[in-house]
């Protein structure tokens, strides 16, 4: 017989088990369900009828038809995303792009307008480049990738990608990962430009960062008003105000807002509403930086598409969000309590991953109608014309790690989920939408992808026919609704591959024998064979050649190996053994586009039907 709390987790979405890598069938334990329940707010004596007559019902229809939905003779209130309230019975009249609600039958309905699928995009290549490397001196900033921009557009470029400028942590400058946000619906301001900063091939960031802030700080101070930053900043609403009221708190009790005063650890608190008054200046000035930013993002793109890129700016959206952050402080209910997103078993962590990232629940996203996951992305398409969502998994499935408990996939609301990401791209003039679609995917999730117009990621590296022996995919056979490189920021570089740098890290850190080390170089010349046999030589040039024939209308080239350079910029599955995101590029970002490697890539690219005629 079936435990109870097991069939009540699967109504929920926890599924029964999941087939890893291995082929290892790993079944979901009580222990485990219970956990991911209580993560959900749900009791494990809950009764599943009660919990799914609370939440609103998903419609999912055609932006500008009418909903194929039969009321009959049903009355009905409408109300539309901009508060419009309108009341009939029976067919309701067609609905424009937006996410509305509906009451009728004693029931509450979300209302998804969307388009059914987003147009495919003109062939075309970009750069993508890490942004935090982009200066010859301290953390590279907004006005450097507006430097790049412009260049590397003039050189035929159509994008320009980074990693995510999420809102960070800088008053603990050691916690720079891009991947583990505070805040995603704001930005990292530690890419203001200001002040010189250190050189050498890393970045310093407990350095800079202080240093940065105090540059910021003196400019601040020199600051006499603008009545366009008061009124952006009453535009913004209360978001803003909870965002700037937590980066003033963490101030003086540090950047986890569980390690403060019980009565400050909610923004609606009487403590933490009565410390709007008292922080009133530090609230203003971190508003102020906020539209320093956008400011700068805004002129970055602008840049990019005054210099003739189609796509402009090509953001990342981080998976997740730290727990104990700006975003979960604003916004606790819309995520789960006492379990983080992870991984499974794979080949990067043979025990699973923990990402101490806060997921969002899927209850409360069919409660909110999606309002989380619209904003975010809206966020994001604000600045960009093409986004990247890392580990698109999490649209149809996300992998929980409950305290204390081994950890599970929970299905998630993915047509809906969708339908969003359709709307809001919608609604940004078409954006092109990437799906970081690599890893262990679940059945039916390239399906969603490609009825969504949602693009996938290739990466050559991984596009094999067959593994043992490897034998690599032609360019001719690559998937046209895709975006194409050779490598990622968790991979080696075309250099570093071939001469197995990410091998020697990991076998250095881990202390791994000759003899293994030995193994794995042998196993890796094997590789290097196999893909030599697809091209004219080991040179640059033949890697971006390859990926320019490729039918994906997307091709991502690579700073570092544009740049020739040997490290990776992550070494996934470390933290402090490896200078992840630290790593600064060989060539400022001003340089980059005069290079001849750049121009030798552009005539490539040309030569492939990448580039609009004229250009």
């Amino acid at each position: 017989m079936t435990d109870p709390r097991l069939a009540l987790a699967t109504r929920m979405g926890v599924l029964p088990g999941f087939r890893d890598l291995t082929g290892t069938w790993r079944e979901t334990s009580v222990e485990t369900a219970e956990a991911l329940l209580a993560a959900m707010g749900v009791a494990p004596d809950a009764r599943p009828e009660v919990i799914e007559a609370g939440l609103p019902i998903d419609l999912i229809c055609e932006a500008g038809a009418a909903p194929d939905h039969d009321f009959r003779d049903t009355p009905w209130t409408l109300v539309l995303e901009t508060g419009e309230e309108m009341t009939g019975e029976g067919a309701l009249p067609p609905l424009p792009l937006g996410i509305h609600r509906l009451r009728a039958c004693g029931l509450v309905y979300t209302l998804l307008a969307a388009p059914p699928r987003l147009p495919e995009p003109a062939r075309c290549w970009g750069l993508v480049a890490p942004l935090y490397g982009l200066a010859a001196r301290g953390i590279g900033s907004y006005d450097d990738l507006g430097e790049l921009a412009a260049g590397m557009g003039q050189a035929g470029a159509d994008f320009i990608g980074i990693n995510p400028v999420h809102a960070g942590f800088p008053t603990r400058p050691e916690l720079f990962s891009p991947y583990t946000p505070s805040h995603r619906r704001r930005l990292n301001v530690i890419h203001l430009a200001a002040g010189e900063g250190s050189s050498g091939p890393l970045v310093d960031y407990v350095r800079d960062i202080p240093a940065r802030m105090a540059a910021l700080q003196a400019e601040y101070a020199a600051f006499a008003g603008d009545a366009g930053f008061d009124r952006w900043r009453a535009e913004q609403g209360e978001s803003l105000e909870r965002f700037v009221l937590h980066q003033a708190l963490s101030a003086r009790h540090g950047p986890f807002w569980n390690d403060w005063p019980t009565e400050l650890q909610s923004p609606d608190l009487p403590a933490a509403i009565a410390a709007r008054r008292e922080l009133g200046a530090e609230m203003r000035f971190h508003a102020w930086l906020q539209w320093r930013a956008e400011a700068a993002l805004t002129r970055a793109g602008d840049a990019a598409r005054a210099a003739g890129m189609r796509h402009g700016l090509y953001l990342d959206l981080a998976v997740g969000t730290h727990p104990f952050g700006a975003e979960t402080w604003e916004d606790r209910d819309s995520f789960v309590r006492g379990a983080s997103l992870g991984a499974p078993p794979d080949a990067f962590g043979p025990d699973g991953q923990n990402w101490n990232l806060a997921p969002l629940n899927p209850l409360a996203l069919r409660a909110r109608a999606y309002a989380p996951l619209a904003e975010t992305l809206r966020r994001q398409l604000q600045f960009a014309g093409a986004l990247r969502i890392d580990h698109i998994i999490g649209f149809e499935r996300a992998f929980w790690v409950p305290d204390g408990a081994p950890g599970a996939y929970i299905r998630m609301p993915s047509e809906a989920m969708f339908a969003v990401a359709r709307i809001e791209a919608a609604r940004a003039g078409n954006a092109v939408i990437i799906g970081e679609d690599l890893g262990n995917i679940p059945e039916g999730l390239q399906a969603l992808l490609a009825q969504s117009g949602v693009l996938g990621c290739r990466v050559a590296m991984f596009e094999r026919t067959d593994w043992q022996p490897p034998v690599f995919r032609a360019a001719a056979d690559y998937d046209r609704a895709a975006i194409a490189s050779f490598s990622t920021h968790d991979l080696p570089t075309w250099r570093g591959w071939r001469q197995g740098t990410d091998i020697d890290a990991r076998a250095a850190i881990s202390g791994q024998g000759a003899a293994d080390s030995e193994s794995a170089h042998a196993e890796r010349a094997v590789e290097i064979a196999a893909l030599d046999v697809l091209l004219p030589d080991d040179g640059m040039d033949a890697l971006h050649g390859f990926l320019a024939r490729t039918p994906a209308r997307l091709v991502a080239v690579q700073a570092e190996i544009l740049l020739d350079m040997v490290g990776q910029p992550n070494l996934p599955g470390t933290v402090t053994e490896y200078p992840n995101w630290q790593l600064r590029l060989s060539v400022a970002a001003a340089d980059i586009a005069r290079l001849p490697a750049t121009r030798r890539t552009a005539d490539i690219m040309r030569d492939n039907d990448r580039q609009e005629t004229g250009r």
